[in-house]
Order: C-alpha cells, then structure tokens, then sequence
C-alpha cells in the first residue's frame, strides 16, 4: 500500500487517539500545502467554523468531508493556541492523456469516451476512474469480437504535481466462432436449427456480415429465433435449458454449446371467446388465428390477441385486454385456449401534439390526420395518420405516441415527431454508350415550397439529343377536401439525328392545367387539359413513314389534350417501401378540336411483398397502347419506347422495338414492360438509406407490320444499388441481356444522381 496514502488511513482511522484532548474553540482556521484548490474551496467543504468548539468527533467529520472532495490523498489537522491547522496534499491533475496502438477506433473518440469515465486531461488524477477507462476500453474491442486485447497503462509524475497517462494498447485479432453445437433436439436436426441462426462458423461472405463474431446481443436473438421456431411448430413446453460460451487460452476461438429440451408437440383441442366482447362475438371469432385442431402456433396466439385488441382500439377502447388463458392436457398432448376480454374504458384523443417540424407547417401535417381530437381512439386512423404524413415525402422519421393524460383515465394524446429531410434538390442524370457518351440532364424540385406542402418543379436538360425546359406547379390542397390543382409550361427540342432512335428533329412549346380529386384514402382521378403546338423537321435519313406522316399533316401541328386518370396506393412507405401496391391507369386523347386525333391508354401496377424482415419482393409491370383516329394517324414523335433505366436494364435506352432500315428505332403503339425485384438492406449496415437488390427486367414495342426488331420480348438480369444520400439519391444499375438479338444496342452499366438542398 501506498505510504502517502496509508498515512492519511491512519490519521482518519485513529483520530479520536490524536485528539484526545479537551475540547477548544476555533479562533481561526489557516490551510497550508495547497497549490491549486483555492482556500475558499476547502472552507466550503469544511464542517468547522471559526467560533465553534472543536472535539474529537467534529475532528473525524471534518477529515471525512475533505477526503470526500477527491481533490486530497493527505489530510492532517494540527492545534497551535487555538488556531486550527489543516494541512493537505493535493491530488495530481492530468497533464495528458496519450492513447498507442489504436487502430479500430479514433483516438479522439476514445478520449471522448474516457471523460464520461472521469478520465480527462486537467481534471484530478483518480485511479478509480483509470481503472474504469481501462475497462470501458476493453469492453470496445470485446463488442467488435477481440477478446485478446490487452490494455496496459503507465501513469508517469511531471513536476508541479501533475501526471501523464499512456495507454498502450495491443489489439489483437478478431476472435472467430470456431464451433456453435446444440444438444437434445431430436425432432430437428442440427443442420436446420443452424441455419435460423444469423452466428455462424466463417464462410466466405463472413467478412462481409461479421456473422462469425460472436456477441451477446446476437446470441439472445438466435436464442429467441430458435424459441420462436419451436413454439410455433407446435412445441409448446420447449425450452432453452443452458448455454455455455468458451474461449481458447489464445482467445482466437470461440465454441458456442445451446442445450434445449423439445417437449411434446401440442394441437388446439378447443377454443372460446369470454368477457365482453362489445362488437358481435362472431366478429370476434373471425379474428381468431387459432384454429382446433391445428398445431399450436405462439405466433397465431400472438396475432389473435393482437387482432382483437385492434379491433376493440378502433371502438375508442385503447387499453382493452386479451388474455389466452390456456389449459393443458399434458397425456394428450393437448391444449384449450379461452380468449378473456376486458375492454376496459372509452377513451378519447384530448390533444393532438405536433413536433420536430421547423419548417413545415403544422396545419400541412394536421390535414393529413385521420384521427380529430375529441373524437375516441381509433388505431385504424392513427395508423392511417401516420402512413399518410409518412407519404408526404417530407420526412426522414415519422414516430407517433399515444400517452395517457395523467389524472384523465379516459383521456390520450397524441403525440407525432417529425423529423425533416431536404425536400428540395438538384437532380442529374446520366448515360454512356458508345454513340453518344456521357448524356447529362438536370432539374430542380422543391416538394414542400416554403412548407406550404406545394410542389414546384423545374426541369433542364442540356443533351446533346433532348433539350427541355418545364416548369410545373401542384397544390395538393386546392381546396379544403383535398382536391389539387397544378400548372405545366414547358418547351422541349429533340434531335434524334444524334439518337438511337429514327432521325427528326422536334421543337414542342406547350402548357396545361390538371387536377387530382380524391375518391376516398388510397384513390383518387385526375383530369386536365393541355395545349401544345410541335415543329417536326425531316433529314435524308428519316425513314419513309415518317415523310408521309409530314406531307399528309404538315410540319406544324397543333394538339389539344385532354387528360384521364386514376391511381391506387396502398404502400406502407413512400421511400421505404416493404408492402402495399401502387396502381395507375391514364388516358391521353387529342381532342377532335384541332390538328390531332389520337389516343393512348397507360397501364402501370407495383406489388411489394415482404419475405422476411430484411428482403422484400417488388413485381412491377406496365402496358401501354395507342393509335389515331377519325382517319389520322397517331404521331410518331408519341410513339411507345422501352430500354434503359425505368423500363429494361441493360439495352441502350429506347433501343428495344421495331427498327428502320437504317437500324433505328422507330417506337411502336404498344409497350409491356416487367420486373421482379428483390430489395435488401446493405448487410452490415442498420442504415435502410443504402439498399441492394437484384432484378429481372422483361419488355418488348411493337408497331405495324412485320418490321425488323418488332418480334418477341428481350429480358436481362443484374443487380442494383440504391442510396438515399445527404447528397440526394443515387441509384446504379449493371444489366445483362438474356436474350439480346445482333439488331439490339447494349447498355450494362446506368445511374443516376442527385443533389440535395
């Protein structure tokens, strides 16, 4: 034991033997052998003043308050004529804190760390709060899986009563799962049991998920995979009975035992519905996912109690209880459930709370509220709610609470925090290919126009093929019951000359209004009319259909349209979507009021499906057709294209379908497009701004006749990645062909980018 410091034990252990004298009174207090505490510091601490009588015990107290300080390692009290002498030795401070052989982790980050430890460069030096850095540190290294790290320190004195402290760390290697075994399953094999679990042994996408290092936040969710398993096959008394981890003296390997008892496989022999059910009792019983007869299944009791519960919530009872009460007929094998109902009482929203919007305004969010304050909870129309402002595309984090008012049983808020993105950005988009290479466009979007919820977009595109200029404007909110309203102006010119597809030029100046009415939460139509008048200019290489389009109609046209739409969305998510279907059909015809006369008719379907809590399955298919009428042609510069990016990945974009002579794509008047797509989290990243997914693209265009290119679909494959950055989306696609013919032109690689603001 330090000497220094067991000289200050025995002066506070044996205090009452030094000071076995008369009592005295204080005429003043002096303080000697302090360097950095001010005296009025340690006067502040001390228990004594000067005019009180000094005794033994006050002298104890007085030792323990100035020990307790931390700031002293000595304390001594002297008498000399009735002036009270308290001599102390300071604690040293920290003169620097110097962290070796780090390589995991930032150095300041780790100092950061230490200061919550108590462990800071200025502060007093104590060991205890050396010690529990060391050991924080420790416990870093042993969350990344290195058990072998090993932590030395070395505290040095400076003068002026200050130390230094370096840690010299050794990190070691990554302790890797060498062997996971589970005992006493005989109805499953250990193979299948393995494979519920995400900790594994190394293979080679190891380095990737990390799935090979061990933690226990990991092992408890494996535990509860298996448990679930169990449960839900029927095996009602299963249970974990122990688990043991053992690590090699090297710490490089790690084997994982888990001793499980199966039990018996267990079938519902009846179920019954009691208490007060408030709705129709046959209602109640639809909701029931445990059936007689069937294996028992934790997961249906868990869905059962979670439907009836919902449904109950809908009728303002927010706090009603289902309780399964079982009955076990252990020689058969057999188990009775009886749902116990209690509703509890009505209760009612009393204050919708709105948080986290600093530039959107309250009243953008509220008109998206299904459920009124006053009005009972209803949990249908909180959840639609939150979909709804989820839907707005304003917000990275949408989170709804639901706390009771205190001293108010049948009162709630609610309570939604927001928390804002960018909803402005500054898009490009690019291409390659071999005849045109790089193809920029750009355009600028704000989706929350000073947070009014107004859309007002902006599109430029400098291409070397298309150049647009557009201008558009929606009020979601036209007026009061949701109906919208929006304005289009835009001028676009196009030169197919520097194209894949059939040589003319194009200059297009037109504009329109539309509006959006809705049929009820997931619907709605749109209706609008536009005008627009179009140049078209022909060069030698222009096929012949298109010289007979111009000199039967002329080179200028002009085209009022009339538009007819209707859409269905049902998607739990606007950005991150894991289930629901969007639904659009929309129908453009050129009114028989001027140059023009034709249609065409649009068909688009998206169906997500989750498959597990990480992937989810998107289909997405479309169909589109078109012609003239009244003895006109449909113009060929409104002709169906597909290939690229939005339609099928890895051909040239607009490069499937019929094709001149030239081998040019003329388009078509009718289109089908499909993909499937799997979507998945990055793995190793919790972050779901970053997803992967691979896909499988089909499409084909056809237009009259027998023309080369028209005959059958093209299909490709590839994978894609998708980020939603700080800088905007990013999305790039790498596509094989399945089925490419020699008239097709390729185009593997494809991404786009964006820019926040």
């Amino acid at each position: 034991m330090n000497k220094t410091k067991l000289a200050g034990i025995l002066s506070l252990l044996f205090v009452s033997p030094a000071w076995a004298i008369a009592p005295f009174t204080v005429k003043d207090i002096r303080v000697e052998g302090i360097q950095r505490t001010e005296a009025g510091t340690v006067f502040s601490y001390l228990p004594i003043k000067v005019g009180d009588t000094m005794n033994d015990e006050q002298a104890a107290v007085a030792i323990r308050a100035l020990y307790g300080t931390g700031f002293f390692k000595d304390v001594r009290l002297e008498v000399e004529q009735g002036v009270l002498i308290i001599l102390v030795r300071e604690r040293p401070s920290i003169a620097s804190i110097q962290v070796n052989g780090v390589k995991d982790f930032s150095k300041d980050q780790l100092k950061d760390n230490m200061k919550y430890a108590g462990l800071a460069e200025a502060r007093i030096f104590d060991k205890g709060a050396l010690e529990k850095a060391t050991q924080d540190l420790k416990r870093q290294y042993v969350a990344r899986g290195k058990y072998g790290v090993t932590v030395n320190t070395k505290i040095t004195e400076l003068e002026r009563n200050r130390v230094s402290i370096v840690f010299d760390v050794i990190e070691g290697d990554v302790s890797k799962i060498k062997q996971i075994n589970i005992v006493g399953n005989e109805v499953y094999s250990e193979e299948d049991l393995l494979d519920l679990m995400k900790l594994s042994t190394p293979d080679w996408m190891s380095w990737f998920s990390k799935d090979d290092q061990y933690s226990k936040p990991k092992l408890s969710a494996d535990l509860e995979s298996l448990r679930s398993f169990y449960m839900d096959s029927g095996y009602l008394e299963f249970n974990i009975n122990s688990t043991q981890i053992s690590i090699t003296p090297d710490k490089k390997d790690i084997y994982i035992t888990i001793n499980v008892s199966e039990g018996a496989k267990y079938t519902v022999a009846k179920v019954e519905v009691s208490g007060n059910t408030l709705v129709a009792k046959e209602e109640i019983e639809k909701l029931i996912q445990v059936k007689e007869h069937d294996d028992f299944s934790r997961k249906a009791l868990s869905e059962t109690s979670k439907l009836v519960g919902e449904r109950l919530a809908a009728e303002g009872y927010a706090f009603a209880n289902v309780n399964a009460v079982p009955e076990l007929n252990k020689e058969k094998h057999e188990v009775a459930f009886n749902f116990q109902i209690d509703p509890g009482q009505r209760v009612y929203i009393r204050r919708i709370n709105i948080s986290g919007n600093t530039k959107t305004r309250d009243e953008v969010i509220r008109r998206e509220f299904r459920q009124l304050e006053g009005a009972w909870f209803d949990v249908t129309k909180i959840k639609r709610s939150k979909q709804r402002v989820d839907r707005l595309g304003f917000f990275s984090e949408v989170n709804v609470e639901t706390p009771a008012v205190q001293g108010a049983a049948d009162q709630m808020d609610v309570n939604l925090s927001v928390a804002e993105k960018s909803t402005g950005s500054f898009t490009v988009g690019a291409g390659y290919s071999g005849g045109e290479g790089l193809v920029f466009s750009g355009g600028i979007t704000q989706a929350n126009l000073f947070g009014s919820g107004n859309h007002i977009a902006t599109q430029l595109n400098t291409g070397k093929i298309n150049q647009n200029i557009s201008v558009s404007y929606t009020n979601p909110y036209y007026t009061d019951d949701g109906i919208s309203r929006g304005f289009d102006f835009f001028k676009r010119n196009s030169d197919a000359t520097r194209a894949t597809v059939s040589q003319y030029t194009s200059s297009t100046l037109g504009g329109g209004v539309r509006f959006g009415v809705p049929i009820n939460e997931d619907e709605n139509i749109s209706f609008g009319m536009s005008a627009e008048r179009s140049s078209i200019g022909l060069t030698a290489l222009s096929p012949v259909s298109y010289q007979n389009y111009v000199n039967t109609f002329g080179s200028t046209t002009t085209t009022v349209l009339g538009t007819l739409g209707w859409g269905r969305d049902t998607r739990d998510s606007a950005i991150y979507t894991t289930e629901g279907t969007v639904q659009r059909a929309y129908a453009e015809v050129a009114l028989p009021v001027m140059d023009m006369r034709y249609f065409k008719l649009n068909y688009e379907h998206q169906w997500f499906h989750p498959l597990t809590s990480d992937f989810t399955l998107m289909l997405n298919g479309s169909a589109g057709v078109g012609n003239g009428y009244g003895g006109k042609a449909m113009p060929f510069f409104k002709n169906f294209y597909a290939g690229g990016t939005g339609s099928v990945r890895g051909y040239e974009p607009n490069s499937l379908g019929p094709r001149d002579i030239n081998n040019y794509s003329l388009g078509g008047l009718r289109r089908i497009t499909g993909s499937m797509e799997i979507i998945a989290s990055m793995p190793g990243i919790k972050d779901k701004s970053v997803r992967l997914s691979g896909f499988i693209d089909g499409g084909a265009v056809y237009g009259p006749g027998d023309l080369p290119g028209s005959a059958g679909m093209r299909y490709s494959a590839g994978a894609a990645v998708i980020w939603i950055s700080p800088m905007g989306p990013l999305k790039f696609s790498y596509g094989v062909p399945l089925n490419k013919q020699t008239v097709d032109k390729l185009q593997a690689f494809q991404f786009t980018m964006g820019t926040m603001f």
